[in-house]
């Protein structure tokens, strides 16, 4: 089959077209032939490994020295289920489903950069949403997942006023959206290009990151999320986190290993099939083309999420 496997570890040339042996589901496994898939910005991280000495090392530790062991990276699928292992009864041949390569920190696969990928039936694997295209069921699992489990470290009760600082990514799409359902007032951090996007998503008021001045517009928030981390920084972003009220909590992706629970993931794929949710699509590429969507991803001013056809 053909796969996008990862050389070596550096620029995004090291992404190459291959041959690689199709899988074969185990007892407990479906085989999918994938739609469709996503470039997230952790598997630019993973790609480029250029972190600073030791988190480099503890990266490396976990994904290989020098290449990654899986050398075909993506955590993301959109496709049909092609083969069923002799054990699984929750999937059929046919199947139209998706899924999200990682159940918990110790049960993760890599694979989805390529035409087929086999995955346990009781992982984060479900059916697609009936209402969303493959293409779009594969920007829900990870920005969905990351924000769903900021989120879950906020208590928000309807009223609260929470910012999103980096709201225009796949994370912070999210973020917007579920803080929405659970009756937040939503101020949105992004540039102004994307406020037009933002506010489509429910975004009540927004703050353009790119002026001289924009820390005045702060106000206080019972919670402040970082959608970003320590990839991006600002004086508006290190005044926003004291932007909180008396009992307020500033929570950034960087705290700590994020959890991707089954049921939060089914949480996504109900509030998807009510429509309560809305996955946003950047651009889309071939396979062929996945050094260039790295390159893109790269550039750290995607909206939403970079999809990749198979």
């Amino acid at each position: 089959m053909k796969a996008i496997e990862c050389l070596k570890y550096g620029d995004a040339e090291n992404l190459v077209l291959s041959t690689v042996k199709k899988p074969t589901p185990k007892a407990n496994e479906v085989l999918i032939k994938i739609c469709a898939t996503s470039v997230t910005a952790s598997d630019v991280l993973i790609r480029r490994m250029n972190e600073p000495m030791i988190p480099k090392f503890i990266l490396q530790l976990i994904f290989g020295f020098g290449r990654p062991r899986n050398p075909v990276l993506g955590m993301v699928t959109t496709g049909i289920v092609e083969r069923k292992g002799k054990n699984v009864t929750l999937f059929e041949t046919g199947d139209e489903v998706f899924a999200y390569c990682s159940i918990s920190p110790t049960k993760r696969r890599f694979g989805s950069y390529a035409e087929y990928i086999c995955l346990p039936e009781d992982w984060n694997l479900a059916l697609k949403p009936a209402n969303l295209s493959f293409e779009e069921a594969a920007a829900i699992p990870y920005g969905g997942l990351l924000a769903s489990h900021l989120l879950k470290k906020a208590s928000i009760n309807k009223g609260d006023k929470v910012l999103i600082y980096g709201a225009s990514g796949s994370i912070g799409t999210m973020a917007i959206q579920l803080a929405k359902h659970m009756g937040a007032y939503v101020t949105s951090v992004c540039s102004r290009k994307n406020f037009d996007l933002v506010k489509s998503l429910g975004s009540d008021k927004m703050i353009d990151y790119t002026l001289k001045n924009a820390e005045a517009q702060l106000e206080t928030y019972n919670y402040v999320i970082d959608a970003v981390g320590n990839s991006k920084s600002s004086t508006l972003k290190e005044k926003s986190k004291k932007a909180l009220t008396s009992n307020g909590k500033y929570i950034s992706i960087d705290h700590g290993t994020p959890l991707t629970p089954k049921e939060a993931f089914l949480n996504l794929k109900s509030l998807a099939e009510q429509e309560k949710i809305t996955p946003v699509i950047d651009c889309i590429y071939p396979l062929e083309k996945m050094a260039e969507a790295h390159k893109y991803v790269e550039m750290g001013h995607k909206r939403g999420n970079v999809i990749i056809t198979i």
